[in-house]
């Protein structure tokens, strides 16, 4: 089926449970773009094209819980080894033995696993947003719950149909926010501007599979924070050392939260650490062009 945008094209793969939907464009060396919460293929639209004008396949999945790939109710089916799972998973229904994995936000810290977990099947690694954090000395919401307080967004996320119910009322509102979510955004009520970086008819697009699908998948990423840290304890120690690039915005909130260099000794081969000035959380969306430059930039080198 021909996408809407254009020179693209919608796939379905079965990945055991999954019905897997990605959109492609291209042909050449395999890209795959991994997006975050609360997005879709979508937030890849520019790098799609951009990738594939440059001789490369260019690969963007709905990931578990999203969009038209969905998923299973059940919390633990969203832990890192289903989700890294569904990474290879896809890459072997498509013949695809090594690929550059490019992830923004949770699918940052998804890209940044894969390459931990099953090192053969990453030929490079690109997070935006997120860097990659090593494995904490004790469970994360713990830690979480004494510095940041039960109102962190992470920690209000935890009980299963609260944060789901909030951002389920209002779609629209719920993605054009530039608040976090939390419980005291959930008690408000407002109108949001579209953010200039999306039109009025790809925001569209984002709020019908929303409003169709919920957010309970996409929530259920981080109710596994806890179990992830328990499946990961055998990789503690490991290092990714694949060639690595990150970025950021200068306004991203979660620069405070989780600074680059949380990364130093980790990542052995990080071969750069871009601030986009200006730029906040949505980077390839908001920066498309300096972003798809570094990315092709990075990908030529290796």
């Amino acid at each position: 089926m021909r996408s809407a945008v254009p020179s693209t094209v919608h796939r379905t793969v079965r990945l055991g449970e999954l019905e897997m939907h990605f959109v492609e464009a291209g042909a050449g060396d395999p890209v795959l773009l991994l997006h975050g919460f609360p997005e879709l293929w979508l937030s890849w639209r520019h790098q799609l094209a951009a990738l594939a004008a440059h001789g490369l396949r260019a690969i963007a999945p709905d990931l578990r819980g999203f969009g038209r790939t969905g998923g299973p109710s059940d919390v633990d089916a969203y832990n890192v080894e289903a989700l890294v799972g569904d990474v290879t998973g896809l890459l072997d229904a498509l013949g695809i033995e090594r690929a550059v994995l490019v992830g923004h936000d949770w699918g940052a810290d998804l890209a940044w696993k894969t390459a931990l977990m099953r090192p053969g099947r990453v030929r490079a690694v690109v997070g935006l947003g997120v860097p990659h954090v090593p494995r904490t000395p004790a469970p994360p919401l713990g830690i979480l719950r004494r510095h940041l307080g039960e109102g962190f967004y992470i920690v209000w996320f935890q009980r299963p149909g609260v944060a789901d119910a909030a951002l389920a009322r209002d779609v629209r509102r719920t993605l054009t926010t530039r608040e976090v979510w939390d419980a005291d955004w959930a008690a408000r009520e407002d109108e949001p501007p579209r953010p200039p970086w999306l039109t009025e008819e790809e925001l569209g697009v984002y709020v019908a599979e929303f409003a169709r699908t919920g957010f309970t998948g996409g929530l259920n990423w981080y109710r596994n924070i806890d179990r992830n840290w328990e499946l990961l304890a055998e990789y503690e120690g490991h290092t990714i050392d694949q060639p690595a690039l990150f970025m950021t915005g200068s306004r991203d909130p979660v620069r405070r939260l989780i600074p680059a260099d949380a990364m130093a000794g980790s990542v052995t081969d990080l071969r750069g650490a871009i601030v986009v000035e200006g730029a906040g959380h949505w980077l390839q969306q908001e920066r498309p062009g300096e972003v798809s430059e570094a990315l092709l930039a990075f990908i030529d080198e290796l």
